[in-house]
């Protein structure tokens, strides 16, 4: 399996829970616009950030997001963010009917401290649409949603990295990588962490003071069982494990 055009989901990728599917993203592809009640279902879009993909994308960008895009000193930077948050706006264009480069984005309150760096959101959205955008390498994965979203995708941490970071964990998630042989815990704790960063961008909070020890996602095959959240892994390329969370309608 490649992180190419040749990429296709595979079966359940061995989880006990299927994994989310997301759709390619193709700017000559978009989405048709939402209803106007709204009520979408989740809808995930993986994108491939590298030069070759031809998804290289400025046109729909605001100055500030310009002005980032070119302070990046590393080539694959600038494509990587031009890309993802080009088709960011791209979708929500779709989604929205509106024109891509006139989005506005705000900051919500962060639900710990009330300060204006929580979930991103529109400015003037008429239809409720939540989003959230991750990415890594070559590849960036977006989540749209009716209610708040959180996305993460991250390339597998070395040994030695699990070793040093797996600390911040909860104790079951502690207990259940210890429980694997070493050579299997780099996948779990990549399991287990993105479903985290997932369920923290969800929330707005981020990864703010002891919520990585404190939340429990699980570590193993399937994801644990959130109150008022759905979690989900999602089916990526090899080379890259995602999560996706959503908070369920019925949620404070």
């Amino acid at each position: 399996m490649t992180t190419g055009d040749t990429w296709a989901p595979s079966e359940e990728r061995g989880a006990v829970r299927p994994a989310l599917i997301p759709e390619v993203y193709d700017a000559a592809a978009l989405p048709d616009p939402l209803p106007a009640g709204g009520g979408q279902p989740v809808s995930l879009w993986l994108v491939r950030t590298v030069p070759e993909a031809g998804l290289h994308d400025t046109a729909v960008l605001d100055e500030t997001e310009r002005k980032r895009t070119a302070a990046f000193v590393r080539p694959g930077d600038r494509d990587t963010y031009a890309t993802s948050h080009g088709a960011l706006r791209r979708l929500l264009g779709a989604y929205l009917d509106r024109d891509p480069a006139e989005l506005r984005f705000v900051r919500e309150p962060c639900p710990c401290c009330d300060e204006p760096h929580g979930r991103p959101a529109l400015a003037g959205a008429e239809i409720p649409l939540h989003f959230s955008l991750s990415h890594t390498g070559d590849m960036a994965l977006l989540g749209f949603a009716p209610t708040p979203v959180g996305v993460d995708i991250e390339r597998p941490a070395s040994p030695r990295t699990v070793a040093e970071v797996s600390g911040m964990l909860h104790p079951q998630e502690r207990a259940t990588l210890d429980a694997l042989p070493e050579d299997g815990r780099p996948a779990a704790f990549a399991r287990c962490w993105t479903r985290k960063e997932a369920y923290l961008k969800g929330t707005g909070s981020g990864l703010a003071g002891d919520l990585m020890t404190t939340t429990l996602v699980g570590a193993g095959p399937s994801p644990v069982a959130v109150p008022g959240w759905h979690m989900a892994d999602v089916s990526v390329p090899e080379g890259y494990t995602a999560a996706c969370a959503t908070r369920t309608a019925a949620a404070p």
